[in-house]
């Protein structure tokens, strides 16, 4: 007999939408674009050909239309791991889990996810305006390790190499380490844009090494991040949820990767406030190729 979800663990509007995305199974199409902001959405949307349906709902805002023939959702899922738990897990049971039943649906449905996001820079070869694909991402936030079956999707060898390289305190909660889908890389990162490694952390001050008026507790962080190499590859990027998209896709059985536009060299300590201009670009690039 097929699992049961009930009304508490699986929460349906009265429309027949996901609580807290207000999207019906039959407003997703298998290929989606992750943004942040919900803003975004009408910069990724304004390429398509054709809309069939918005809805937006607190920082949740999506659209469903066609690009060049392909039917694409972009939505938006706001900033952090702890919303990517959300997004990720709901856009799921829309694929996977019959709302009238509250059954799994017999064949499994695989989506195609690409976030297009933004973040800092941490190597000389990664300035201002560059594009980096996750090949994998280091999740400061902990999300994967309230979810079982974490080790069997995880890089465990980089975690590792990574905790024992930056002396980890583990009062932090230990850090994950998630794999892009590679066909996915391969296919949307092409030869134009950096691979590497990223950290997402879980938040944008003290966790990515930013200091105001709170010490650090770690104030060399960001030289070891910056130094640490593991199979070649160095850790570029900072950014807050690549971790979470592509740790829980791979538990659900989805393909997904994260590609972003870097708008802070940390390294140089450079900033492009204008980046909302230039974008564009590296959305075209996803739309085309994925």
């Amino acid at each position: 007999m097929s699992k049961f979800f009930p009304e508490s663990e699986l929460i349906i509007n009265a429309d027949g939408s996901c609580f807290h995305l207000h999207l019906r199974p039959e407003q997703l199409a298998d290929k989606v674009i992750l943004v942040g902001d919900p803003a975004r959405v009408n910069t990724v949307a304004a390429h398509f050909d054709s809309r069939e349906c918005e809805v937006s709902s607190r920082e949740f805002h999506t659209i469903t239309g066609t690009y060049k023939g392909k039917r694409i959702t972009c939505q938006s899922h706001g900033i952090g791991c702890d919303n990517i738990d959300i997004v990720m897990n709901e856009l799921d049971t829309l694929a996977n889990i019959d709302y009238e039943t509250r059954t799994l649906k017999p064949e499994h449905r695989t989506l195609t996810c690409v976030r297009i996001g933004t973040c800092g820079g941490l190597q000389p070869f990664t300035p201002t305006g560059c594009f980096i694909a996750s090949v994998k991402s280091i999740g400061f936030d902990g999300l994967l390790n309230f979810y079982a079956g974490r080790n069997d999707v995880c890089d465990l060898e980089m975690e590792k190499a990574f905790t024992e390289h930056m002396a980890w305190d583990p009062i932090k909660g230990a850090p994950y380490v998630s794999v892009a889908d590679q066909e996915l890389i391969d296919l949307v990162a092409g030869d134009d844009m950096v691979r590497g490694y990223t950290i997402s952390c879980g938040g944008f001050y003290g966790p990515q090494g930013r200091e105001l008026r709170i010490p650090l507790a770690d104030p060399k962080q960001n030289e070891k991040v910056e130094a640490f190499e593991y199979n070649g590859l160095k850790i570029c990027n900072f950014e807050m949820e690549s971790s979470a998209v592509s740790g829980l896709a791979s538990l659900l059985g989805h393909r997904a990767m994260t590609c972003c536009m870097v708008i802070a060299n940390r390294y140089a300590q450079k900033m492009n406030t204008e980046y909302k201009n230039s974008i564009d670009t590296l959305i075209e690039k996803v739309l085309d190729r994925i």
